[in-house]
């Protein structure tokens, strides 16, 4: 009668928290973790830089004191540091900033989408955006043609969406603090989009304080 023998399996490996992510080489990805496993996205491209560059601006110009907006800062979203996100835009209190991540949550976190990025923008960070406490969460799809911001608020701990904004609707909302953002403002590449940006209103706004500050010509 043979006898089987059970070989050792290979003990798993050990989760991988925020510490290890200084290790990793800096190859212009995003590196980012998912209960302890990497979860890493290329380097971003041109539409999506540009969008995520001008809403920084904006919101930038529009956000009360108190209030840093930042591009891509490090959310630790868990006691473990197992679970990690690097958020493309998120607006947090002065008070909660922290070196060299954040541990609370932010009031607005913003993904812009890429093709890559799609299932884990819309389904997977929103439960984990949700689950950590973020009150505000968009998701801004860069599409030259149309493109668009899903703004999502959370209540009883999960995301209602608000309606959709497409091309040139405007996003108006009150949360993290009044601003307005007209989608396709975010891409075009012609005329001034800091006038558009903030839609009609805001654009008349500007084009008259223009006015105010030209010098009267002599007699």
């Amino acid at each position: 009668m043979s006898v089987m023998t059970i070989g050792k399996t290979d003990p798993e490996p050990a989760p991988l928290t925020v510490e290890d992510l200084r290790r990793i080489p800096d190859d212009g990805r995003r590196y980012e973790l998912v209960d302890g496993r990497l979860d890493a996205s290329p380097a971003p491209v041109s539409f999506h830089t540009l969008a995520t560059a001008r809403l920084t601006a904006h919101l930038s110009n529009c956000a009360p004191s108190g209030l840093l907006i930042m591009d891509g800062p490090g959310v630790i979203l868990n006691a473990e540091r197992t679970r990690y996100r690097v958020p493309d835009l998120a607006v947090i209190r002065s008070e909660d900033f922290q070196m060299p991540y954040t541990t609370t949550p932010p009031l607005l976190a913003v993904e812009v989408v890429s093709p890559e990025s799609v299932f884990r923008d819309h389904y997977t960070k929103r439960q984990e955006y949700a689950a950590f406490g973020i009150p505000s969460y968009w998701v801004l799809t860069p599409d030259p043609d149309k493109p668009s911001i899903i703004e999502l608020r959370l209540k009883d701990g999960e995301y209602t969406e608000v309606a959709p904004v497409f091309g040139e609707d405007v996003l108006d909302t009150e949360q993290p603090f009044p601003v307005r953002v007209v989608p396709q403002w975010l891409l075009r590449l012609d005329g001034d989009w800091r006038q558009h940006v903030g839609g009609p209103k805001e654009a008349e706004d500007a084009k008259t304080a223009q006015e105010t500050e030209k010098p009267e010509s002599g007699l």
